[in-house]
Protein backbone atom coordinates (compact mmCIF):
# COMPACT_ATOMS: atom_id res chain seq x y z
CA UNK A 1 0.00 0.00 0.00
CA UNK A 2 2.44 2.40 -1.45
CA UNK A 3 -0.29 5.58 -1.14
CA UNK A 4 -1.07 4.74 2.28
CA UNK A 5 -0.11 8.73 3.36
CA UNK A 6 -2.53 9.93 0.98
CA UNK A 7 -5.32 7.45 1.22
CA UNK A 8 -5.35 7.74 5.02
CA UNK A 9 -5.55 11.92 4.78
CA UNK A 10 -8.70 11.50 3.00
CA UNK A 11 -9.71 8.31 5.30
CA UNK A 12 -9.42 10.95 7.85
CA UNK A 13 -11.30 13.58 6.41
CA UNK A 14 -13.97 11.37 5.07
CA UNK A 15 -14.59 10.44 8.93
CA UNK A 16 -17.43 12.01 11.03
CA UNK A 17 -16.62 10.25 14.31
CA UNK A 18 -20.42 10.51 15.44
CA UNK A 19 -21.46 9.10 19.16
CA UNK A 20 -24.22 6.17 18.58
CA UNK A 21 -27.70 6.61 20.05
CA UNK A 22 -31.37 5.37 20.07
CA UNK A 23 -32.67 6.77 17.44
CA UNK A 24 -36.09 6.14 15.65
CA UNK A 25 -34.51 3.82 12.62
CA UNK A 26 -31.62 2.62 10.46
CA UNK A 27 -30.89 3.98 7.25
CA UNK A 28 -28.41 1.42 5.21
CA UNK A 29 -27.30 3.01 1.98
CA UNK A 30 -26.72 -0.10 -0.49
CA UNK A 31 -23.36 -0.39 -2.48
CA UNK A 32 -21.67 -3.51 -3.18
CA UNK A 33 -19.64 -3.40 0.47
CA UNK A 34 -22.69 -5.67 2.11
CA UNK A 35 -20.92 -5.33 5.48
CA UNK A 36 -23.21 -2.05 5.43
CA UNK A 37 -26.11 -4.55 6.23
CA UNK A 38 -24.31 -6.44 8.46
CA UNK A 39 -23.77 -3.54 10.44
CA UNK A 40 -26.73 -1.73 9.81
CA UNK A 41 -28.24 -5.09 11.37
CA UNK A 42 -26.47 -5.46 14.34
CA UNK A 43 -27.27 -1.77 15.39
CA UNK A 44 -30.83 -3.05 14.97
CA UNK A 45 -30.25 -6.01 16.98
CA UNK A 46 -28.67 -4.26 19.96
CA UNK A 47 -31.41 -2.32 20.24
CA UNK A 48 -29.97 1.19 18.38
CA UNK A 49 -33.64 1.32 16.28
CA UNK A 50 -36.78 -0.54 15.73
CA UNK A 51 -37.10 -0.64 11.67
CA UNK A 52 -33.89 -0.77 8.80
CA UNK A 53 -34.64 1.04 5.80
CA UNK A 54 -32.16 -0.24 2.97
CA UNK A 55 -31.95 2.43 -0.03
CA UNK A 56 -30.51 0.91 -3.46
CA UNK A 57 -31.07 0.17 -6.73
CA UNK A 58 -28.04 -0.99 -8.76
CA UNK A 59 -25.36 1.82 -9.04
CA UNK A 60 -22.27 2.43 -10.73
CA UNK A 61 -20.41 -0.81 -9.67
CA UNK A 62 -23.18 -2.90 -8.15
CA UNK A 63 -24.97 -3.44 -11.57
CA UNK A 64 -22.33 -5.30 -12.66
CA UNK A 65 -22.13 -7.57 -10.25
CA UNK A 66 -25.67 -8.42 -9.02
CA UNK A 67 -28.87 -9.10 -10.56
CA UNK A 68 -30.82 -8.02 -7.84
CA UNK A 69 -31.26 -4.29 -5.85
CA UNK A 70 -28.86 -3.34 -3.08
CA UNK A 71 -31.68 -3.25 -1.11
CA UNK A 72 -32.79 -6.82 -1.74
CA UNK A 73 -29.11 -8.11 -1.33
CA UNK A 74 -28.81 -6.25 2.08
CA UNK A 75 -32.42 -7.25 3.33
CA UNK A 76 -31.67 -10.66 2.57
CA UNK A 77 -28.24 -10.32 4.80
CA UNK A 78 -30.09 -9.09 7.41
CA UNK A 79 -32.73 -11.73 7.69
CA UNK A 80 -30.23 -14.20 7.99
CA UNK A 81 -28.65 -12.49 11.09
CA UNK A 82 -32.02 -12.32 12.49
CA UNK A 83 -33.89 -9.04 12.00
CA UNK A 84 -37.51 -9.77 11.14
CA UNK A 85 -38.80 -9.07 7.64
CA UNK A 86 -41.63 -7.19 8.95
CA UNK A 87 -39.32 -4.54 10.75
CA UNK A 88 -37.61 -3.77 6.92
CA UNK A 89 -38.26 -1.52 4.54
CA UNK A 90 -36.92 -1.21 0.86
CA UNK A 91 -35.98 1.29 -1.64
CA UNK A 92 -35.00 0.00 -4.45
CA UNK A 93 -34.42 2.68 -7.29
CA UNK A 94 -31.73 5.02 -5.96
CA UNK A 95 -28.80 4.99 -8.43
CA UNK A 96 -26.74 7.69 -6.40
CA UNK A 97 -26.16 8.92 -2.31
CA UNK A 98 -28.84 12.08 -3.69
CA UNK A 99 -31.45 9.89 -4.39
CA UNK A 100 -30.69 7.59 -1.79
CA UNK A 101 -31.92 9.92 0.85
CA UNK A 102 -34.86 11.30 -1.89
CA UNK A 103 -36.06 8.32 -2.45
CA UNK A 104 -36.20 7.12 1.06
CA UNK A 105 -37.50 10.40 2.07
CA UNK A 106 -40.34 9.60 -0.08
CA UNK A 107 -40.88 6.19 1.31
CA UNK A 108 -41.00 7.29 4.69
CA UNK A 109 -44.11 10.08 4.15
CA UNK A 110 -45.83 6.93 1.99
CA UNK A 111 -45.46 4.16 4.56
CA UNK A 112 -46.33 6.97 7.43
CA UNK A 113 -43.65 5.74 9.05
CA UNK A 114 -43.10 8.22 12.62
CA UNK A 115 -39.42 8.86 12.50
CA UNK A 116 -37.60 11.78 13.03
CA UNK A 117 -33.89 10.75 13.62
CA UNK A 118 -31.69 8.33 11.79
CA UNK A 119 -29.02 6.78 12.01
CA UNK A 120 -27.26 6.53 8.26
CA UNK A 121 -24.80 3.52 8.18
CA UNK A 122 -22.10 3.98 4.79
CA UNK A 123 -19.28 2.83 4.00
CA UNK A 124 -16.40 4.04 6.06
CA UNK A 125 -14.92 6.17 4.15
CA UNK A 126 -18.05 7.44 2.55
CA UNK A 127 -19.35 9.28 6.13
CA UNK A 128 -18.91 12.60 5.22
CA UNK A 129 -20.25 12.77 1.81
CA UNK A 130 -23.38 10.91 2.74
CA UNK A 131 -23.76 13.37 5.79
CA UNK A 132 -23.54 16.57 3.08
CA UNK A 133 -26.38 14.94 0.71
CA UNK A 134 -28.41 13.92 3.80
CA UNK A 135 -28.42 17.47 5.20
CA UNK A 136 -29.57 19.12 1.71
CA UNK A 137 -32.00 16.57 1.19
CA UNK A 138 -33.52 15.76 4.76
CA UNK A 139 -32.53 18.94 6.47
CA UNK A 140 -35.80 18.20 8.77
CA UNK A 141 -34.83 14.95 9.62
CA UNK A 142 -31.75 14.22 12.49
CA UNK A 143 -29.43 12.04 11.47
CA UNK A 144 -26.23 10.12 13.01
CA UNK A 145 -23.76 8.64 10.28
CA UNK A 146 -21.97 5.29 11.02
CA UNK A 147 -20.10 2.72 9.56
CA UNK A 148 -17.80 -0.56 10.07
CA UNK A 149 -15.18 0.27 13.04
CA UNK A 150 -11.95 -0.73 10.52
CA UNK A 151 -8.90 1.21 10.08
CA UNK A 152 -7.86 2.76 6.62
CA UNK A 153 -5.00 -0.27 6.29
CA UNK A 154 -7.76 -3.37 7.29
CA UNK A 155 -10.17 -1.64 4.43
CA UNK A 156 -7.13 -1.56 2.30
CA UNK A 157 -6.81 -5.16 3.47
CA UNK A 158 -9.81 -6.82 3.45
CA UNK A 159 -10.77 -5.35 -0.31
CA UNK A 160 -7.85 -4.35 -2.32
CA UNK A 161 -7.79 -1.21 -4.66
CA UNK A 162 -11.16 -0.76 -6.56
CA UNK A 163 -12.50 1.66 -3.57
CA UNK A 164 -9.46 4.00 -3.40
CA UNK A 165 -10.97 5.22 -7.11
CA UNK A 166 -14.27 5.61 -5.14
CA UNK A 167 -12.62 7.46 -2.54
CA UNK A 168 -11.15 9.74 -4.64
CA UNK A 169 -13.82 10.29 -7.07
CA UNK A 170 -15.92 11.24 -3.84
CA UNK A 171 -13.59 13.20 -2.86
CA UNK A 172 -14.28 15.33 -6.37
CA UNK A 173 -17.63 15.04 -5.75
CA UNK A 174 -17.65 17.19 -2.21
CA UNK A 175 -16.57 20.19 -3.79
CA UNK A 176 -18.65 19.41 -7.13
CA UNK A 177 -21.79 18.67 -5.70
CA UNK A 178 -21.85 21.21 -3.52
CA UNK A 179 -21.62 23.86 -6.21
CA UNK A 180 -24.31 22.14 -8.34
CA UNK A 181 -26.44 22.65 -5.36
CA UNK A 182 -26.74 19.08 -4.27
CA UNK A 183 -25.40 18.59 -0.96
CA UNK A 184 -24.42 21.16 1.78
CA UNK A 185 -20.56 22.55 1.78
CA UNK A 186 -18.22 20.29 3.57
CA UNK A 187 -14.50 22.62 3.53
CA UNK A 188 -11.79 20.65 2.13
CA UNK A 189 -8.60 21.57 3.69
CA UNK A 190 -5.21 22.02 1.16
CA UNK A 191 -3.85 18.90 2.84
CA UNK A 192 -6.80 17.25 1.84
CA UNK A 193 -7.09 18.38 -2.06
CA UNK A 194 -3.04 17.78 -2.15
CA UNK A 195 -3.46 14.20 -1.35
CA UNK A 196 -6.48 14.19 -3.68
CA UNK A 197 -4.53 15.36 -6.59
CA UNK A 198 -1.43 13.28 -5.94
CA UNK A 199 -3.56 9.84 -6.14
CA UNK A 200 -5.41 11.41 -9.64
CA UNK A 201 -2.34 11.80 -10.79
CA UNK A 202 -1.05 8.31 -9.41
CA UNK A 203 -3.76 6.67 -11.72
CA UNK A 204 -6.78 6.37 -8.80
CA UNK A 205 -8.68 8.17 -11.20
CA UNK A 206 -11.66 6.12 -12.35
CA UNK A 207 -14.38 7.59 -10.91
CA UNK A 208 -12.91 11.42 -10.89
CA UNK A 209 -15.08 13.87 -13.50
CA UNK A 210 -13.07 14.86 -16.51
CA UNK A 211 -13.72 17.01 -19.48
CA UNK A 212 -14.11 14.69 -22.36
CA UNK A 213 -14.06 14.76 -26.15
CA UNK A 214 -16.52 12.36 -27.95
CA UNK A 215 -16.38 12.84 -31.72
CA UNK A 216 -14.66 15.91 -31.83
CA UNK A 217 -17.70 17.64 -29.44
CA UNK A 218 -16.24 18.54 -26.00
CA UNK A 219 -18.39 17.48 -23.20
CA UNK A 220 -17.73 19.67 -20.47
CA UNK A 221 -17.98 18.75 -16.63
CA UNK A 222 -21.60 19.82 -16.58
CA UNK A 223 -22.68 17.21 -18.98
CA UNK A 224 -20.72 14.69 -17.54
CA UNK A 225 -22.52 15.38 -13.97
CA UNK A 226 -25.47 15.35 -15.25
CA UNK A 227 -25.53 12.09 -16.91
CA UNK A 228 -23.30 9.92 -14.71
CA UNK A 229 -24.46 7.32 -12.20
CA UNK A 230 -22.97 8.02 -9.10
Amino acid sequence: MGNLKEIQILWDYMKMNHKLKHSDCIIGLGSMDTNVAKVASDLYLKGYADKIIFSGGLGKITYKLWNETEAEKFAEIAIKLGVPKKDLFLEKESTNTGDNFRFTKRLIEKENLNIKTCIIVCKPFDEKRAYAAFRKIMPEYEAIIYSEKISCEEYYKKNGEEWIHVLVGDIQRMKLFYEKGWQIKMEIPSEVWNAYEILVNKGYNKFVLKNEQDDGEKKNIETVLNKIKI
